[in-house]
């Protein structure tokens, strides 16, 4: 599959939410209390039922970021396979409304990305990681930060592979699904 990856002042924000962000937690991911500095690798174990998780039917989907945020400090990637939108990316940055930033100016923010079903495990998240990541050293930034849950396995691989180290766990950070850990993978960002 030959993916384009496209940086977009902004795209139509409807065609980029009907990129599915779905998945089906088969595993969860195993903590260990402390995280040790250096982790490598993930443990896991399997879930007595499977589900299927979508952020966007639980969360922020794309459809409300323009009512609930100032969109000027995001920066947006698609991504096209034989001219069809397969992927997208969205960065935030420097951007004082979002509190995951905590006010650094030297942390980009991978704020969503999804990759459609049939082009899951082809390169489409990887090159959207590298365009974002490429990007975010472009304005300075020297981290990378994105987050995930403990129940989204594949997530958790995809970052490892893509050079993300596991810096942070904060239990109870999901008050209304306490069943889920916030986890926040970080990559250095140029030399």
């Amino acid at each position: 599959m030959i993916v384009s990856v496209t940086q977009e002042s902004q795209p139509d924000l409807a065609e980029y939410a009907r990129i599915p962000i779905a998945f089906e937690v088969r595993e969860v991911v195993q903590l260990p209390v402390p995280l040790p500095p250096n982790m490598t690798g993930l443990v896991t174990c399997p879930v007595a039922a499977p589900w299927i998780k979508d952020y966007d039917a639980v969360g922020d989907p794309p459809s409300t970021w323009a009512s609930r945020f100032d969109l000027s400090h995001w920066t947006f990637f698609t991504a096209r396979a034989d001219g069809r939108l397969v992927g997208g990316a969205t960065v935030v940055f420097r951007a004082p409304d979002v509190d995951m930033l905590a006010g650094r100016r030297d942390v980009a923010l991978l704020w969503d990305i999804r990759v459609v079903p049939a082009a899951r495990g082809h390169g489409v998240g990887s090159a959207l990681v590298a365009e974002a990541g490429a990007w975010a050293a472009s304005q300075d930034a020297g981290w990378l930060e994105v987050e995930t849950q403990d129940i989204n396995v594949p997530a958790c691989r995809f970052y490892a592979r893509n050079g993300f180290t596991l810096r942070a766990v904060n239990r109870g950070a999901y008050p209304e699904l306490p069943n889920e850990t916030q986890l926040l993978w970080y990559r250095r960002l140029g030399g």
